[in-house]
């Protein structure tokens, strides 16, 4: 069946051949009603959180990307369309397909089967609910892959006040675990935490030497790199036996690696792609996140007037993000 009426989204037909040609390449247009295949639901989108990959991919960085296409990958929004128990609902989601493989978030109208469909956690406005997706998931997923963090844990999240890395702290001083943070320079951290948060400046000295000092020797129990390569030297060294390294991104692909200390170290490497997890992984990871949100033991990301953008000042937000925002950036297709 078809949507029934028309809506506006975003559309890119090719890539952007430079950060310079976003405006170029990131157009509004009107689309026809949307085809809603049986078991799926429409959502009208009312926040789609702008994360770093769905401009890296407006750039031609994703290889799987299907063109065109309308990119975004977090939403919260109300469901027009589907099961009578579901519309009118309060909704938020994400996913590795949206905007890469399917068309995304960044329009009035989402199509996504019902079976993804996840309330919202009452305690989170709809506008903070479109910007958690992405960064959460990721944390969670890098975490739980590792074993999940005990209160015992040292972790030592590498990118700190980045968004994931954000994430990270919230969840692991959540279980209890004690949190180092790191960033090139000096810095306080920025965000939420359930505990206390040592910050490091890599500019002040040796990141593992500091961390081994100020945890008897021990060193880190998890380290969460957001950042890769310039980081995987120092944070091999900070590693404590047994220790477990979470990647997400990196600089340069190519590293030296000590095949030695890594098995005398009995140390893990954990590889953490959330394009590889679609819209039902990403409502399987809300569903653990959600009770925490409730409880007020997560808290979302602020979402700044400044930082939220009409549809039609889409390449604005996109070129805010590639600029390093520090705050999260959110379209609101109702503007």
């Amino acid at each position: 069946m078809a949507s029934s009426t028309r809506s506006a989204a975003l559309r890119v037909e090719a890539k952007a051949a430079s950060p310079d040609a976003l405006a170029a390449t990131v157009r509004l247009v009107e689309i026809d009603p949307l085809k809603v295949p049986e078991g799926s639901a429409v959502v009208e989108v009312r926040s789609a959180g702008v994360n770093p990959s769905d401009v890296k991919a407006v750039l031609g960085a994703m290889p799987h990307a299907v063109w065109p296409r309308t990119p975004g990958r977090d939403y919260a929004g109300v469901v027009l369309e589907g099961p009578k128990n579901q519309v009118g609902r309060e909704v938020w989601g994400s996913g590795g397909e949206l905007g890469i493989r399917r068309d995304g978030t960044h329009a009035q109208r989402l199509v996504i089967p019902a079976a993804n469909l996840r309330e919202k956690p009452a305690a989170i406005t709809l506008a903070e609910a479109g910007a958690i997706g992405v960064p959460f998931i990721t944390a969670f997923t890098g975490l739980r892959d590792a074993g999940s963090v005990k209160k015992e844990d040292v972790v030592l999240v590498l990118g700190a006040n980045g968004k994931v890395g954000q994430a990270v702290t919230q969840l692991a001083t959540a279980a209890g675990a004690r949190v180092f943070g790191v960033e090139r320079s000096p810095e306080a951290y920025r965000g939420h935490a359930n505990g206390e948060v040592t910050m490091l400046g890599a500019s002040e000295g040796d990141i593992a030497e500091r961390v081994r000092a100020a945890t008897g020797g021990h060193g880190a129990d998890i380290v969460f790199n957001t950042v890769g390569s310039p980081y995987f030297e120092a944070a091999n060294r900070g590693m404590a036996m047994r220790g477990r390294q979470i990647f997400i991104s990196t600089i340069e692909r190519s590293v030296l690696f000590d095949i030695f200390a890594f098995y005398r170290g009995q140390h893990r490497y954990i590889g953490v792609d959330t394009l590889a997890l679609d819209s039902a992984d990403g409502a399987a990871v809300l569903d653990q996140l959600r009770p925490s949100f409730e409880a007020g033991k997560l808290k979302p990301f602020p979402v700044l007037a400044a930082n939220v953008y009409p549809l039609a000042r889409a390449a604005e937000a996109y070129q805010a993000v590639l600029s390093g925002a520090p705050e999260r950036v959110v379209l609101d297709p109702t503007l």
